[in-house]
């Protein structure tokens, strides 16, 4: 399945937040995935290409991907926080999006929720999953990719979590991100030869959260290039 992209925004506490949604190619989503960009001070926006590619993945399994951009980014307006203020709007977004007049008839909030994030990203996406287990409303699926650990405090996460990083990261080295997970028995995928980035690796990326959403095999054909 394909997906359809909009962009909209929602006022929050900072002003406007601007995020792009990703639609599946199906009468209705069968949830929610809120996807996070790398830091914004840095050039990390929503049209990143780690996070894009996280998004339409879970669109391409039927799940509605939403990725906002963070404060200062795009149309969205306020000031870089640091991740706390981030995680704030990150998570009134999930609280508002179902109510949103623009989207009445085509969202539920009933739905179950995803949230993944990549790099600065990660550390909000995970944030927010604890903040909704605390809540007694966890998220169905946590997915990390090029986790912050070791350059933000991220917290503990659930074992059932995806977490995957590139054995060759130079901007969060793996030794770091082991030594997050340690403590937990949290296991972590690491793609051999991989960058921060995932240069030409992004297809198996896709397909290992695929793998993980859906608990089917996604390796369908020979090793592609992106």
């Amino acid at each position: 399945m394909l997906s359809r992209t909009e962009k909209l925004t929602v006022a929050g506490s900072a002003g406007q937040i601007e995020f792009a949604l990703d639609w599946p190619e199906r009468a209705a989503a069968r949830g929610i995935a809120y996807v996070g960009h790398p830091h914004p001070l840095y050039g990390g926006t929503l049209d990143n290409k780690v996070a894009a590619t996280i998004a339409r993945t879970f669109a391409t399994l039927g799940w509605l991907a939403v990725r906002p951009n963070f404060r200062g980014v795009g149309r969205s307006e306020g000031t870089h926080d640091e991740g706390h203020g981030e995680t704030e709007d990150f998570l009134h977004l999930i609280d508002a999006l179902p109510s949103l007049p623009s989207l009445a008839g085509r969202v539920s909030a009933e739905l179950p929720v995803a949230l993944a994030g990549f790099s600065f990203g990660s550390f909000v996406a995970a944030r927010s999953a604890r903040t909704l287990a605390a809540r007694h409303r966890p998220a169905r699926h946590l997915v990390l990719v090029g986790c912050a650990a070791g350059k933000w405090p991220m917290p503990d996460v659930r074992r059932d979590s995806l977490v995957i990083h590139g054995e060759n990261d130079e901007t969060i080295p793996l030794a770091d991100v082991f030594d997050w997970a340690r403590p937990q028995d949290l296991p972590v995928v690491v793609i051999p030869g991989a960058d921060h980035f995932f240069h030409r690796r992004l297809p198996l990326l896709k397909a290992l959260i695929s793998t993980h959403i859906t608990g089917m095999s996604a390796f369908d054909g020979p090793h592609q290039t992106a």
